[in-house]
């Protein structure tokens, strides 16, 4: 027969989840009042106020900003730029750092000081500008897509988590006839799942925050990002640069609850896709692929 002990909270354990719990409520502050403030109805806003909740429910300012140019056309471009960067990222990583696990190909260890070198240095601003200026991609998403096709942290841990696989699979799959590719396609990529989900996420969520390099790169305000669309509305307090498509009337929706919304609705796919991917972060990419 067992007993299950629990340990009696000290004095020590009550101060540190106090401060948790102060620390989680006054990081959650922020959002609720976005949130709060987005949902308030125009009639009872009040500037300046502040919202825990609303003191009545209105969707008016995503009403309004699902109706102008500016947002639809901002969201197109993020979602283009998200899903074929995601995509090339992933295929390019992935491919990489499967070919610098063959210690037989040819320049393997220059290649590889290459990527460990860009940890450590990078060209710079100018450098980079004046690259994309030289290949016409100004005012072009691929200007975008191709500055983040892959990094050198995200080729190192990848090459680490497949050097951790069992060489058996590879040896068993090339007896039986597959090639590099053969046991890249049926082998790695099968239990690289949890990395790959994994992966896709940080990969999506880089591409949807893209900022600087939207502001720096499009210069056309039509294929302006989201983030740089919210930056304007937020920060430079440029609401009139949402041109409205045939709906709505700006006068009564406050510019304060139009800024808010823009915010929820640009961090809301995020939010979405976050807890269906975060199973995979703690599954083992070895479950049932070896048995003793």
């Amino acid at each position: 027969m067992s007993f299950v002990t629990t340990k009696k909270m000290t004095t020590g354990d009550w101060i540190n989840y106090g401060c948790l719990i102060l620390i989680s409520a006054i990081s959650i502050f922020p959002f609720l009042y976005v949130f709060s403030v987005s949902f308030t109805d125009p009639e009872v806003y009040v500037p300046l106020g502040f919202y825990l909740f609303p003191e009545k429910w209105s969707l008016d300012a995503y009403f309004y900003i699902l109706q102008t140019n500016s947002f639809i056309n901002a969201l197109k471009s993020t979602v283009y730029v998200t899903f074929v960067g995601t995509i090339l990222n992933v295929v390019v990583s992935f491919s990489m750092a499967y070919a610098l696990t063959k210690k037989n190909m040819p320049g393997r260890k220059y290649i590889l000081g290459i990527v460990i070198f860009t940890l450590v240095f990078n060209a710079g601003i100018v450098p980079n500008y004046l690259l994309i200026r030289e290949l016409n991609l100004i005012n072009s998403y691929w200007a975008l897509i191709l500055m983040a096709l892959t990094n050198g942290w995200s080729i190192i841990v990848i090459k680490s988590f497949m050097d951790s696989l069992p060489p058996e699979l590879e040896e068993a799959a090339k007896i039986d006839g597959a090639n590099d590719m053969g046991v890249f396609l049926r082998i790695i990529i099968p239990l690289s799942m949890p990395a790959i989900a994994a992966f896709t996420l940080f990969f999506a969520v880089a591409h949807w925050n893209t900022y600087f390099n939207a502001l720096v790169y499009l210069t056309d305000s039509s294929k302006w990002t989201l983030q740089v669309l919210v930056k304007t509305l937020v920060i430079d307090s440029d609401s009139n640069s949402m041109n409205t498509g045939g709906g709505g009337d700006e006068s009564v929706v406050p510019q304060e609850t139009i800024r808010m919304a823009s915010i929820v609705l640009s961090m809301l796919p995020i939010l979405v896709v976050y807890p269906f991917l975060q199973k995979y972060f703690a599954k083992g990419v070895m479950l049932g692929s070896v048995k003793g």
